[in-house]
């Protein structure tokens, strides 16, 4: 929160006073966005009378009109065309591009196309938003770095913002909370919605700043006071525009979903019920996506024998219930994923599905989707995935476990945890043998392995910040991620294999300029990355094991990681680079990930093609 002092109170010349409006400013005068706007909206050129006209000049053709408009001509924004009239340029040497913010009141504007940021003064910040949209031209250099002026606001992108509720000097304004914004916004007695000064407040923008002009806004909403517990979510919540409430065409659809899989739903589905399946999640999760099953399995002949397993991945099936264009998948693809706070979430799709039909809860009847693979436990292709298959099915959660409790039996087989696991431990061993074999698969394969440490946020009972501790992983955890990434490969190839169109999780290499960078820094460590102009997944991975032992390794990792480039979602599969696929996509989180639903409803379309052939 933007701490605010005494001097805050001691405005000098340079800024405009508590009004909003300069000594020389003349507020009859349309904005440079308002004239534009108009042209824009005319569609014709247009001359100055009728353009202060339209505009609602106070005084047409004054002299602070005739001056905006020289300026204006000055700047490359309009121009007089033959016949007199006022037109727009289309200047192509304006950059478009989107406001930075920073906290020290100037900003920078981040290019369309790419390229060198341009430097934003304290004064052309003061006509813009951060996040705004606008166009900027290139004035000169500011430390070595060009500079620009704004010319025009393309777009207004803030239109609503969260902050403190002040008065000053009998002005009621509102401060807010981000602080690349620098603006104080300002609310006119009738719009506070009954706040108190220093509560937190949600405000909409009822006018957008220009020069010489403070914002101007309505609260709508009171958040309440800064120490209440849980604010910071509240904040974080409408800083990010996060969505909260569902539509109410979603509360109707939800009325018609099932809380139970009915005798209609079984249509096409195989019943593993009798299966023991089980989900192993934190302690905290309340929506369970997956579920597994790992058994011994002879992957040879009659005359042969060829041990390995059989892995049964099984994943909610979101798509039986959420079906394209309907209220509820528009809700979904609104929200993308769903986002997570400490003691709270924020679900992609309603508590109903979320935490209901659609997950895996124990000893409950639940549809999902199944990747079934057989996995050879030696020879050359020891831990790969040997065939699979997709079907839908029905199948009956046997337990509800966690890390720590699966870590626990696996390490004491004869403790309480394994007690408490009965007849499922010997599957919960099965899977960690498969564990290991995947592990010796990846370290062949050349898949990086990043040492991380995550963190986690522990609240006290009043749901108040208490501490950040380091979030322990254990062997079960990768276990249960070696298991969704074998499905999501499969997924990724079954797609692939048909010929279908989907997302893939692509994560390409690094860039010539990000590789240069960090060959640099590792010459001066005496370390090489090998691979030439092209290293492969492996050759990163060989630097990091090679680093380990020494004390800046954590520097190492981390300028690993920034050489690279961003995973992504697209409908190019390119294969990802850290894990070293050839194909891969994400097929394990439908109930909070709305690319795993779009794979799902490919998968479920290829199948039910196939069945109907």
């Amino acid at each position: 929160m933007k701490k605010r002092t005494n001097n805050d109170n001691n405005r000098d010349a340079s800024n405009p006073p508590a009004n909003g409006l300069s000594f020389d400013f003349d507020p009859n005068v349309p904005t440079r966005e308002q004239v534009l706007d108009t042209l824009r909206k005319a569609g014709k050129p247009l001359s100055p009378e009728a353009l202060a006209d339209a505009t609602h000049a106070t005084i047409p053709l004054s002299t602070g009109f005739i001056r905006r408009i020289k300026a204006m001509e000055r700047d490359g924004q309009v121009r007089y065309n033959p016949q007199g009239r006022l037109q727009i340029c289309n200047n192509t040497h304006f950059i478009t591009g989107i406001v930075q913010g920073h906290r020290d009141g100037f900003g920078f504007l981040i290019p369309d196309g790419g390229g060198q940021d341009l430097f934003l003064s304290p004064h052309e910040m003061a006509k813009v938003l951060h996040g705004d949209r606008v166009k900027v031209k290139e004035t000169g250099e500011f430390r070595g770095r060009p500079e620009g002026a704004i010319v025009e606001v393309v777009e207004r992108r803030t239109l609503k913002l969260v902050g403190r509720f002040l008065k000053e000097r009998g002005i009621f304004i509102v401060a807010p909370e981000d602080q690349r914004i620098k603006h104080d916004i300002l609310i006119a007695p009738q719009d506070t919605a009954g706040a108190e000064p220093g509560q937190v407040v949600t405000v909409q923008i009822l006018r957008q700043p220009a020069s010489h002009i403070q914002p101007l806004g309505r609260i709508t909403e009171v958040l309440g006071e800064i120490d209440d517990p849980g604010m910071e979510i509240e904040i974080a919540v409408r800083k990010f525009d996060v969505p909260v409430e569902f539509s109410d065409a979603t509360r109707r659809q939800l009325a018609s979903i099932p809380d139970h899989v009915r005798a209609e739903d079984w249509e096409g589905r195989i019943d593993l019920r009798d299966v023991p399946f089980i989900t192993i999640d934190g302690e905290d999760a309340r929506d369970f996506d997956d579920a597994v099953f790992c058994m011994p399995a002879d992957l040879g002949t009659a005359k042969r024998a060829r041990p390995g397993w059989r892995l049964l991945v099984a994943i909610a099936d979101v798509s039986h219930y959420v079906r394209p264009n309907s209220a509820l998948d528009e809700d979904a693809l609104d929200r993308g994923t769903s986002v997570y706070f400490p003691r709270r979430v924020i679900p992609m799709l309603p508590e109903a599905l979320s935490n209901g039909i659609c997950s895996l809860n124990p000893d409950a009847d639940r549809l999902v989707m199944v990747c079934d693979m057989m996995i050879p436990a030696g020879g050359a292709k020891a831990g790969s995935i040997a065939a699979y298959q997709f079907y839908e099915a029905v199948i009956h959660s046997h337990a509800r476990t966690t890390y720590t409790d699966i870590w626990a039996a696996l390490q004491q087989p004869t403790g309480p945890a394994a007690q408490n696991l009965g007849d499922l431990l010997p599957h919960v061993q099965t899977a960690y043998d498969l564990f290991q074999s995947f592990e010796q698969a990846r370290r062949k394969r050349g898949a990086i392995d990043f040492d991380t440490v995550e963190t986690r946020i522990v609240c006290n009972p009043l749901g108040r910040i208490e501490r950040i501790e380091p979030y322990v992983r254990n062997d079960a955890h990768r276990l249960i991620e070696e298991c969704m990434l074998a499905a999501n490969t499969c997924a990724a190839d079954f797609i692939v294999r048909n010929k279908a169109q989907a997302l893939f999780r692509v994560h390409d290499g690094p860039t010539p300029e990000k590789l240069q960078t960090l060959r640099e820094y590792l010459r001066l460590l005496g370390l090489t990355l090998e691979g030439g102009d092209d290293p492969s997944t492996a050759d990163y991975a060989r630097l990091i094991q090679a680093s380990r032992s020494r004390p800046d390794f954590a520097s190492i990792q981390t300028m690993c990681l920034r050489s690279m480039q961003q995973a992504i979602y697209s409908p190019e599969q390119t294969g990802h680079f850290g894990l070293a696929y050839e194909h891969y996509a994400h097929f394990t989180s439908p109930i909070r990930r709305y690319p795993d639903l779009l794979v799902h409803r490919v998968i479920r379309g290829l199948l039910r093609q196939r069945r109907y052939q």
